[in-house]
């Protein structure tokens, strides 16, 4: 395929950071022009860049969505833009499927994770800033039970949450402790690649769907055949590949995968429904004796004005009581669960908002919005619990 025409100039003016995220990276001259915006993306500190046909190139810095310059894009400039930085492979693929993630990665500057799509018949482009260093346990606030799935030597292990939970960063943390503390072979099937890993005491092979391997179905067939102790198989779209993750956790692996849940009951539903009705059954009981750990999170505002989204994190660690209710269809009991046993290191996610709002990362009022049951917390916070049952827990 021949090279894509050099891409017509974006007449944007490089925005000036605000007071709460100094300009720190200096933007060279030779960069491409979408470069300069990604590199702008970078100097605002902000966590994604957005292109889209009549609109002007706008940053979300934490949270908050900004508009870049003064000029909306026309469909040649974004088509042209992005092309200008995708591989002939790339561009083959995404004028096949019509949608495609790839990451980019630009020295000095940092990584980025891309999905290019169409929306009313033109490409539209959405990115989102991957930090380069892999982040510690104690730098994304998580909570030290955590650290606890890093010694399991077999099994599943479920990271759930909406899009932009932070799943991928604490799976990479996760690893990248792994990684450090003990001698494996670990094998990551990413689409795309996004943190990258430098062999410590583990050695890492990372595959990216459509560069190393065609799709998640081929890379999942043949992932137990080459000798691994740890696996991640990102994200579980279809039974296929659940059934092969679920396969792998059962035959001696450590499986890591993700799934959007907002809850530990309802990712043991999502996980289901993947499947057909008469197939559930059995799964249900595969998944009861193979599940390790399940973790929902997501991101929230910071107390401290320009400082890092702060992650909220509910955990389930399966035991033979967990076991059980799965096993039984006792889904919604797990909740209960959760909040009676919190010497084993669980938690709902009301109670990781108190621990937060304790030490002082998130307000409460920030608490209160984004608790599942506003209500509940205030009581939480007082040190009332109640069950499914409006019993008094704790």
């Amino acid at each position: 395929m021949p090279d894509a025409p050099a891409p017509k100039p974006i007449t944007q003016s490089i925005p000036v950071a605000p007071a709460a995220a100094p300009a720190e990276i200096k933007i060279p001259e030779n960069l491409k022009e979408i470069e300069k915006l990604m590199a702008a993306a970078a100097r605002n500190k902000a966590s994604d860049l957005h292109l889209k046909v009549g609109q002007k190139p706008i940053l979300r810095v934490n949270t908050v969505i900004h508009e870049v310059g003064n000029k909306q894009l026309t469909a040649d400039e974004v088509k042209r833009a992005i092309y200008d930085i995708m591989t002939d492979i790339q561009r083959d693929r995404f004028e096949t499927e019509h949608d495609l993630d790839f990451a980019y990665s630009i020295p000095g500057i940092g990584r980025f994770r891309i999905n290019v799509f169409h929306e009313r018949g033109a490409v539209a482009v959405a990115m989102r800033r991957v930090n380069t260093s892999i982040p510690t346990f104690g730098e994304l606030n998580l909570p030290p039970d955590v650290k606890k799935i890093c010694e399991y030597e077999q099994g599943l292990v479920i990271v759930a949450g909406p899009t932009g939970s932070g799943k991928s960063t604490t799976l990479a943390c996760i690893l990248d402790y792994v990684n450090a503390t003990q001698k494996a072979h670990m094998v990551t099937i990413e689409d795309p690649i996004e943190y990258l890993f430098t062999d410590k005491k583990s050695f890492v092979n990372q595959r990216e769907i459509g560069i190393d391997v065609p799709d998640f179905h081929q890379a999942l067939k043949h992932v137990v055949r080459q000798d691994p102790d740890v696996i991640l198989v990102g994200e579980m779209r279809d039974y296929v590949s659940f059934d092969a993750a679920l396969m792998a956790s059962e035959t001696g692996h450590l499986v890591f995968a993700t799934i959007h849940a907002s809850s530990a009951p309802q990712c043991i539903g999502r996980l289901l429904d993947l499947f057909p009705t008469e197939r559930q059954p059995l799964i249900r009981q595969s998944l009861a004796f193979n599940l390790k750990a399940i973790l929902c999170q997501r991101l929230l505002p910071a107390a401290k004005e320009g400082t890092k989204m702060v992650p909220a994190v509910e955990i389930l660690f399966n035991n033979a009581t967990s076991q059980k209710l799965i096993m039984n269809a006792e889904d919604k009991k797990l909740a209960d669960l959760i909040r009676a046993s919190k010497e084993e290191g669980m938690q709902d996610l009301n109670m990781s908002l108190i621990d937060l709002t304790n030490k002082g990362l998130i307000t409460k009022k920030v608490a209160l919005q984004y608790s599942p049951n506003p209500e509940q917390l205030k009581m939480n916070m007082q040190g009332i619990y109640l069950g499914d049952d409006h019993r008094i827990l704790g």
